[in-house]
């Protein structure tokens, strides 16, 4: 599924001042944040996280919603994903795919203790929000002409969306007493995030659709994603390169 751009004067009807507004305040947003903001957790969390003994199943499932929830760099992927989706069928798919895929990596990556530098993987995550606006803007097709496989770039992607969430939990001492059942309770609660921050995503873009201006509308919104895809990317090397 893409998009294919609409001519230069439709694209331009646009309002270049929404754009630009929209570009300084995601430049701002990320400036404001650390390289690891995406996979924050407060400190009342944190002090929850590193304290907790034995099976804490309610606490951890909150704790793994309200993470996925202002995670922004994997709302803003799933935004990409379902962007050209109209049909609930398509849209389950999809989501079931991501959350699958994340789910085995985010399990794998906290009970194995593989370590990987997390700057590196939210390097990746933010390109995946790069790589899945130019596939809705059609660029691959018209680069290399073909369109790539959409469900193998979710299901690869989101192994590394799951690994960000990993290693977040890494940063702590887990106690290991109740950890398999903490994790699984985090990990449902991601889900459960995923799918109240999807729910209000796709209420707002149906109204969208229904709007004649949507078409002309959304080559500029996939442009302001991969803007922000190239920011948070751009972010977390820097991190890479100064802090690691």
């Amino acid at each position: 599924m893409y998009f294919k751009i609409p001519p230069i004067r439709r694209a331009l009807a646009f309002s270049p001042s929404r754009v630009l507004i929209c570009l300084f305040t995601l430049l701002l947003f990320a400036g404001a944040a650390q390289p690891s903001f995406a996979h924050g957790v407060s400190d009342s969390d944190a002090v929850f996280i590193q304290q907790a003994y034995g099976m804490q199943l309610f606490p951890f499932s909150y704790i793994g919603a309200k993470h996925m929830v202002t995670g922004y760099d994997h709302l803003l992927f799933l935004t990409c994903v379902i962007f050209f989706f109209y049909r609930m069928k398509e849209v389950c798919i999809y989501v079931t795919l991501f959350a699958i895929s994340h789910s085995v990596t985010l399990l794998y990556g906290v009970l194995s203790e593989v370590q990987v530098n997390p700057y590196i993987i939210d390097a990746i995550i933010g390109f995946s929000v790069v790589y899945k606006a130019l596939d809705n803007l059609g660029a691959f097709r018209r680069w290399f002409g073909f369109q790539p496989d959409t469900k193998a770039a979710v299901i690869v992607f989101g192994l590394f969306h799951g690994f960000g969430l990993a290693t977040k939990l890494q940063d702590f001492a887990l106690a290991e007493e109740g950890l398999i059942a903490n994790i699984l309770a985090f990990n449902v609660g991601v889900e459960v995030g995923q799918l109240l921050a999807l729910g209000a995503i796709l209420i707002l873009m149906n109204f969208w659709r229904k709007t004649n201006a949507f078409p002309r509308q959304a080559f500029a919104a996939n442009i302001i994603l991969m803007t922000a895809g190239f920011v948070l990317t751009g972010y977390q090397l820097t991190g890479y390169l100064t802090l690691s």
